[in-house]
Order: structure tokens, then C-alpha cells, then sequence
């Protein structure tokens, strides 16, 4: 599915776009919640595969419901908690990118750096 090139940019976009402007997790994951990069801060001890596998769940339900409402799709997903929040963003019609940031990193500058990384994303995809 993915070459040793392409794991190797997507990895290099996902630090450089991501964990340097300070979230706390990033998985990129394919949407039956098998992770594809997993990169963290150093400081979380988060269970990425259980968080994936549960992502999955979570985007396959909104999806249905969207279909419910008369939408095609639902293609970001947000959760705020009152210390971490999650969100959930299709990259492509197989791929996700869920990040998780705490309260001291604004919603903005998560959208703006996930909408960046998702288009770098999908240059490495369809460029090999």
C-alpha cells in the first residue's frame, strides 16, 4: 500500500507540521484502525493501537450518521475534554489523521496544521 519513501515523507510531515507545534499525539491510520505512523511528544502514554481501533468505530458511526441526515460524509470530527481533546480528520477515502493536543494548544492552529499536513499527505500519496 505505502512504500518505504512515502512512510518516510509522511512520517518527516507529521513530526515537522505537528508534534513541533506541540500535540501531543498523531496517528495516522487507515479506516479499519490499523495504524500506518505513530508519533507522541515523548511525554504521553497514550495506547495508540486501542485509540486507533476505537477511531475507527467512532468515524464509521459519525459516517452513518451523516448518510442519516442526507450528508455524503462527515470529514472532521472534534472532541474537547477538560484536559486533552481529539481530532479526527479523513485524509483520503482509506486514511485518517487523528491528533490529540492539550487545552494550551488552540483548535485553530490544530486545523491549520492538520489541513497542511493532509495536503503534504496527499502529495507524497500520489507522487510515487
Amino acid at each position: 500500500m505505502f512504500n518505504e519513501n512515502q512512510l518516510n515523507a509522511i512520517d518527516a510531515a507529521i513530526h515537522d507540521n505537528l508534534i513541533t507545534a506541540g500535540l501531543d499525539n498523531v496517528i495516522f491510520m487507515d479506516m479499519a484502525g490499523n495504524a500506518i505512523a505513530k508519533h507522541d511528544n515523548g511525554k504521553s502514554h497514550l495506547d495508540s493501537i486501542a485509540l486507533a481501533a476505537l477511531a475507527a468505530g467512532n468515524f464509521a458511526a459519525v459516517d452513518a450518521m451523516a448518510k442519516l441526515v442526507g450528508e455524503s460524509e462527515f470529514s472532521l470530527l472534534f472532541h474537547k475534554g477538560e484536559k486533552l481533546s481529539i481530532h479526527f480528520s479523513k485524509v483520503d477515502d482509506e486514511t485518517l489523521l487523528i491528533t490529540t493536543f492539550n487545552k494550551d494548544i488552540s483548535l485553530g492552529l490544530v486545523r491549520l496544521k492538520v489541513a497542511e499536513t493532509i495536503k503534504q499527505i496527499n502529495t507524497i500519496l500520489t507522487s510515487d
